[in-house]
């Protein structure tokens, strides 16, 4: 059947920010969907509003938007665009719930858009639990018993009928959001209430508990012919009652037999059928009994998932591309795979490997919150790794998430007793892999641990078989470095040089020194999607200690570009971004590109990014069994964040060549001796500063520097451990606390600057050349992270002469380093004088977003001057300065983490970000509020409670609000200074004051905007209720007054009803 004829046009609405639940493996399922759709004649519409993705490059659709993904903005591109058909599979839960949006308001019907790949019943049908559940009946499958409930009082009845525990879903949400298991009815109705406020639909399934059996997904996909395969079966190592994307999960599915691995295959095709997917991917997930083998249908979701990027990079089948095939009227025999070339897509892959994804957590973030894993989905990315057997890839996935694992190390503070490491593990956390090897090295029988940990016996075996080698290794100690033969059966069953390092009491380098004698060294083997049967043309590949080499690598001229690894909070999808241009420029001057990366998420990890792919943990003994067998003429290292810069100075020690700027000029910026002489020598002013590695130099430097400032630990990315303090009590709390300061890692101290803008620039150089790439402006204040911050391109609000300065400087200190490529420099701004805050010669997370705001593909240009390209040739000598605002502003993952707290501060906090682009200021802030899931109201009450030092600058924001026609509610000290200063305010009590107070007020729907900011730690407990409520019944809040001064000119913006999409290719037809 040929591709259909009758439609031309055709709209992908992608999925929105990066929030825990929606990573961006939904940037990787649109761009493989979009370019699969161009490929094939199609013309493409794309709206999404993260200007980290590729997909939203002006050159990935024929016309983009930018724009916050409302039913209001969506309609505007859907009348001006004229779309025949809507895609509404590859923006993930967010681009579903708009697509049918749009078709609940009749727009689609008006103006004949048909939905393709899966229609509204389809959907409706799947997402809606009770019809889910009659549709299962239908088929004859089990479901968990259940009841849909409304309410609170039809929810208490239900519980009643289906006793405790229980499951609660809320419809229509991502990542399990709002999702929770109730074991009694004093938690339920708290429960409940935050689970109908998290549906859009106010719908919430009540389920019995399966909790404790196994739980398995097929990856599914028809055509419209009812051609169906299972693309790759997937079993979680965790039990239901852990999310699907906190557990460790390992596919294919290990421990079902055939007859069981039939049963599910033929249920998953029947869903597919009776649900109505009739064309496109699905993801099915099931429960299984452990000793029963009672099968119920957990849920499908009619679209490519967050288990779809898995399976696609797990078997080597696009899944994605082709879904958007299929949808437009190919038939799966009718798409051959680009792999073996020779196969269609009609054939099952088939793996002789296994793969383990992990999650990566970053509960060290946010101090107080809840790190149990359950229902809702609590992790901000994953890893992916491949073996050729359990252990081998168990292994390589835990020193690829990058939280300072070797392996199956020990547990922080393992419990002394046996009974308290099981009662440990019955508690779902993030080590309880690392409990569970502790357990079998004390020798705790696998059955026990099984029951405590949920795994199944076969997985806590195949652990124990991992312990038992690294009991024989430790035993043996430095001798097995001459016994060939012991050190590699330790490589074949997964253990990394470093743990062997520790195991044996000698150091990593020893290890590998002792492979090299022996000719230990790791083979490569291509992922072929057939098992061997077809010749693998797509060079994508993974290590393992076997006999046979399959890498077959060129004599060309390449580039190896290091990846990024796990998103985390503080590097993310932005590090990706510039990896991906940085291959296809390099590809485009000639060189063979080789991307490293173990992220399954992203676009560098698609098999047709670059030219040859590894799927390989981002370590030195890693990256060097790939320079062995590649001899690349440079590695670029400054596009993946800290992750490759890390790396940077062991591999050039290693004879490898770093290609850009070169790693003395990034240490003359990273280490603070060298950072101060370049600041002087270039006459530059820097804030007063020192270095401690003890608590009683803290103190001395402190003195010196002067009270408050910023300490921080050296090195970091993302402002981990990073705090302002006020005094030496809070200082000595610190360095105790926080930090384990040493002459190896010391404390950095800087005076720090209150009430100064923060500026951030980024800028490209070829090592004589050098031009601005784009100047921020933050509207936060400098103190909070540079991440979290929301900033404007061009700046709003500063004078041109600083902005000039800032210019010049910019120049100067990338000539002086002598950068080639990009850099990035943080500027604070105090009484018109420019101070230098830091330096960074890499690629920063503000480049897409630079790139996007001004049409100028920064991390492109700046891997062609990596080899040797000049600015000049290129046709870049100017700064590109938009007619437009672009405002950047933070999403954050408070709502998954019951107990956090959302006050933001010098450590990075959010999890992704979004962007808003109007020529009107006002109308970018609004734009970019919205797309972050702030609501911005435009009537009804604000409520205010600031600290003293920011009560005078509230004043103006309380006053335009008055103007705007808003009510001021205010507590009493701020409604005191508020009224003394002619603005009218009702003052309201305190938590502590007596009732009705501030949090009544909210609870009620009588506060629609909080403003809350906070002076010290007391300050911030004492208010914390306020701002949890807020942030619990989804009103707006901001914890700095700078940021609700613009959000007021947003609100102005909408006042007037002024927001107009418009595609991003017009923003730059007028430069």
């Amino acid at each position: 059947m040929p591709k259909r004829t009758d439609i031309r046009k055709i709209l992908v609405i992608g999925s929105g920010p990066i929030v825990i639940g929606q990573g961006c493996e939904f940037d990787y399922s649109g761009t493989q969907a979009v370019r699969a759709l161009r490929q094939v004649g199609y013309e493409v519409v794309l709206v999404n509003s993260n200007p980290a993705t590729i997909m939203t490059d002006p050159a990935t659709a024929d016309v983009t938007y930018l724009e916050p993904l409302t039913p209001e903005l969506l309609a505007q591109v859907v009348e001006r665009e004229r779309p025949d058909a809507l895609l509404p599979t590859m923006g993930g839960q967010v681009g579903l719930n708009a697509a049918m949006a749009l078709h609940a308001a009749g727009v689609l019907d008006r103006f004949g858009v048909e939905m393709i790949g899966a229609t509204a019943e389809t959907i409706d049908k799947a997402e809606d639990r009770d019809r889910f559940r009659a549709a299962m009946g239908n088929i004859g499958l089990a479901v968990p018993r259940s009841e849909i409930v409304t309410d609170l009082t039809g929810a208490r009845a239900a519980a009643e009928r289906l006793g405790f525990p229980l499951i609660i879903r809320p419809s229509f949400t991502l990542g399990g959001t709002g999702g929770s298991i109730a074991y009694n009815a004093e938690e339920f109705d708290g429960l409940v209430a935050f689970a109908l406020d998290a549906s859009p639909i106010h719908q919430v399934l009540l389920e019995e508990s399966v909790l404790g059996w196994k739980e398995y997904e097929l990856e599914v996909m028809r055509d419209g012919a009812d051609n169906a395969i299972v693309v790759c079966t997937i079993e979680n190592l965790d039990a239901m009652g852990v999310h699907t994307g906190d557990s460790i999960t390992v596919a294919p599915a290990q421990t079902l037999t055939d007859r069981e691995y039939q049963i599910l295959r033929d249920a998953a095709l029947a869903i597919l059928s009776e649900i109505g997917v009739e064309t496109g991917g699905s993801n099915v997930q099931f429960a299984v009994h452990p000793e029963t083998g009672r099968m119920v249908v957990v849920e499908m979701n009619p679209r490519v998932s967050r288990s779809s990027a898995l399976a696609s990079k797990a078997t080597g089948f696009p899944i994605a591309k082709i879904a958007a095939l299929v949808a437009v009227g190919l038939r799966l025999d009718e798409i051959r795979n680009d792999i073996t070339r020779e196969t269609p897509a009609c054939f099952e892959p088939t793996l002789d490997y296994c793969v383990v994804k992990a999650p990566r957590f970053d509960f060290v973030k946010f101090p107080g919150c809840d790190d149990t894993l359950a229902t809702q989905m609590k992790s901000v990315g994953e890893v992916m790794a491949i073996g050729r057997t359990f252990h081998e890839a168990l292994g390589k996935a835990l020193r690829s998430m990058e939280t300072g694992l070797a392996g199956l190390d020990p547990p922080e503070a393992p419990p002394a007793e046996p009974e308290e490491l099981l009662a440990r593990l019955r508690t779902p956390r993030a080590d309880r892999l690392l409990v569970v090897a502790e357990g079998l090295r004390r020798g705790l029988p696998v059955e026990a641990l099984a029951e405590a940990s949920g795994f199944d016996p076969w997985f806590v075996d195949q652990v124990g078989q991992v312990v038992e080698v690294e009991a024989q290794a430790a035993a043996a100690g430095p001798a097995l470095l001459e016994d060939r033969e012991g050190l590699l059966r330790a490589k074949r069953m997964g253990l990394s040089d470093r743990r062997l390092g520790r195991l044996l009491g000698t150091s990593e380098v020893a290890v590998r020194g002792a492979r090299r004698r022996h000719g230990i060294h790791a083979a490569f083997k291509r992922v072929d999607t057939c098992g061997g049967e077809f010749v693998a043309h797509t060079p994508y590949l993974y290590s393992t200690y076997d006999e046979q080499d399959e890498a077959r690598p060129t004599e060309r001229k390449k580039i190896m570009i290091l990846g990024g690894g796990p998103n985390r909070i503080g590097q993310g999808i932005e590090f990706d971004y510039c990896c991906v241009h940085a291959a296809y420029a390099l590809k485009e001057a000639g060189y063979e590109t080789i991307m490293v990366n173990c992220n399954p998420e992203t676009v560098s990890t698609d098999y047709d990014t670059s030219d040859r792919l590894y799927f390989e943990p981002l370590t030195f003994e890693d990256v060097m069994e790939i320079v062995r067998v590649e001899r690349p003429d440079g590695v670029l290292v400054q596009y993946g964040g800290q992750t490759p810069l890390n790396l940077a100075v062991p591999l050039e020690r290693a004879g490898v060549r770093i290609i850009g700027t070169p790693p003395d000029a990034i240490d003359r910026t990273e280490d603070r001796g060298r950072f101060a002489e370049l600041v002087a020598k270039l006459g530059l002013l820097q804030p007063p500063n020192g270095i401690a590695t003890s608590e009683e130099e803290a103190v001395r430097v402190a003195e010196q520097v002067g009270y408050p400032i910023v300490v921080r630990p050296s090195y970091v990315l993302g402002g981990r451990a990073m705090e302002i303090v006020f005094d030496d009590a809070g200082l000595r709390h610190y360095m105790r606390h926080a930090v384990k300061a040493s002459p190896e890692h010391p404390v950095l101290i800087d005076h720090f600057l209150q009430e100064a803008i923060e500026v951030d620039v980024d800028c490209i150089s070829d090592g004589e050349t050098v031009v601005i790439g784009g100047i921020m402006e933050h509207i936060e204040e400098a103190g909070i992270h540079s991440g979290d911050s929301a900033c404007s391109l061009p700046p709003y609000s500063l004078p041109p002469e600083v902005v000039e300065e800032i210019r010049r400087q910019t120049v100067a200190t990338a000539r002086e380093i002598g950068v080639v490529g990009l850099m990035n420099v943080q500027y604070a701004v105090k009484d018109g004088r420019v101070y230098t805050l830091e330096v960074n010669p890499r690629a920063s997370r503000t480049v897409p977003f630079v790139s996007k705001a001004t049409g100028r593909p920064l991390a492109k240009l700046g891997a062609l001057v990596m080899v040797g390209r000049k600015l000049p040739e290129l046709g870049v000598t100017e700064e590109v300065v938009p007619d437009h605002f672009a405002v950047k502003e933070a999403v954050f993952p408070f709502l998954r983490l019951p107990g956090a707290d959302t006050v933001l501060g010098p450590e990075m906090k959010s999890t992704g970000e979004v962007m808003g682009l109007d020529r009107d200021f006002g109308c970018a802030v609004a734009k970019a509020q919205i797309a972050a899931g702030t609501a911005l109201p435009t009537s009804g009450a604000v409520l205010f409670t600031v600290k003293d030092l920011d009560k005078p600058l509230t004043v103006p924001v309380a006053r335009r609000l008055a103007e705007l026609g808003f009510e001021i509610l205010a507590t009493q000290g701020t409604a005191e200074y508020l009224r003394r200063h002619g603005v009218a305010a009702e003052a309201v009590h305190k938590v502590t004051e007596g009732r009705p107070h501030v949090v009544d007020r909210i609870t009620n729907g009588e506060v629609q905007l909080v403003v809350n900011t906070t002076s010290d730690a007391e300050d911030r407990r004492q208010s914390f209720s306020i701002r949890a409520s807020a942030l619990r019944l989804g009103v707006p809040y901001f914890t700095t007054v700078a940021g609700a001064r613009e959000a007021v000119k947003g609100i102005a913006a909408l006042q007037r009803g002024e927001l107009t999409a418009r595609p991003l290719q017009g923003y730059y037809a007028a430069h």
